[in-house]
């Protein structure tokens, strides 16, 4: 789904981490004003994003497309957006975003995160990850966007993902705070307690396979880029998704905040 407001974030995050040259804040110049001419004229190297819907978007032209109609579309549902948190390191920024949707006088909390990274200071790519069935009533089979690489957490975040792999539930509720919760990528519904954390992760039994992808940490927020490939023990088609583990100050978890369309299975 095009998501303008994502990128003024992650883009302004991302901008800090440059060096003399400042493309970025040119582009958000160009994407504020609505004038493409700027963009055309001063972003010398590239801007890719990976968007849940509309794919692979790349060039001046497409982009342009891209931003006219989530424009418009967040216009028709009276969106507005608050920010949830952000992390940033080693020029990759991690934005999470609650978007509000009123249609038919209901409104729907929608749980959205940009990864902004930029590879020199002539470039950035974008990687939105989110739900749909919020905006459609239907889960999308993600597909991968990131190769698998040696990105192992540690700590209580290491912990928690090892007893998620395993199915160990209670293992998994042991690594959060007392007052840590989960909160699901569909509609921001929260689970906190041993109890409801026990229900939640209890569909997790036979495991969860994930192959991580990157890591953006900075030693409060851990944001975990991955592919899940199976789920309670059996294989499913491989999708891609965010999680970001938030650290207490006891070492344990306050939040796991989730990011993709997996179904549990």
């Amino acid at each position: 789904m095009p998501w303008f407001p994502d990128f003024v974030g992650a883009v302004e995050l991302a901008r800090r981490q440059t060096r003399d040259v400042d493309p970025v804040g040119v582009y958000l110049d160009a994407l504020s004003s609505g004038d493409d001419r700027a963009l055309r004229g001063s972003w010398p190297g590239e801007v890719v994003v990976f968007d849940p819907r509309a794919g692979e978007v790349r060039g001046h032209h497409a982009l342009r497309r891209f931003v006219r109609r989530n424009q418009e579309w967040l216009a028709q549902r009276r969106a507005r957006v608050e920010r949830v948190a952000a992390t940033r390191v080693d020029g990759r920024a991690v934005v999470e975003l609650l978007a509000h949707l009123t249609e038919a006088g209901r409104e729907t909390a929608w749980p959205v995160a940009v990864v902004a990274q930029s590879p020199d200071d002539r470039s950035v790519v974008f990687r939105t990850y989110c739900s749909q069935l919020p905006v459609d009533r239907r889960r999308h089979v993600r597909p991968p966007i990131l190769p698998p690489a040696d990105a192992q957490p540690g700590d209580v975040v290491g912990r928690h993902l090892a007893a998620l792999h395993d199915g160990d539930t209670e293992a998994v509720v042991g690594t959060f705070a007392p007052a840590g919760y989960v909160r699901e990528p569909v509609e921001a519904r929260e689970h906190r307690g041993d109890a409801e954390l026990r229900a939640y992760y209890g569909r997790t039994s036979g495991g969860v396979g994930l192959r991580h992808c990157a890591v953006t940490d900075d030693r409060t927020r851990c944001a975990l880029e991955c592919t899940c490939v199976s789920w309670g023990g059996r294989p499913v088609p491989p999708q891609a998704g965010l999680g970001v583990f938030e650290r207490g100050p006891d070492g344990l978890l306050a939040a796991v905040r989730l990011y993709d369309d997996i179904e549990p299975h």
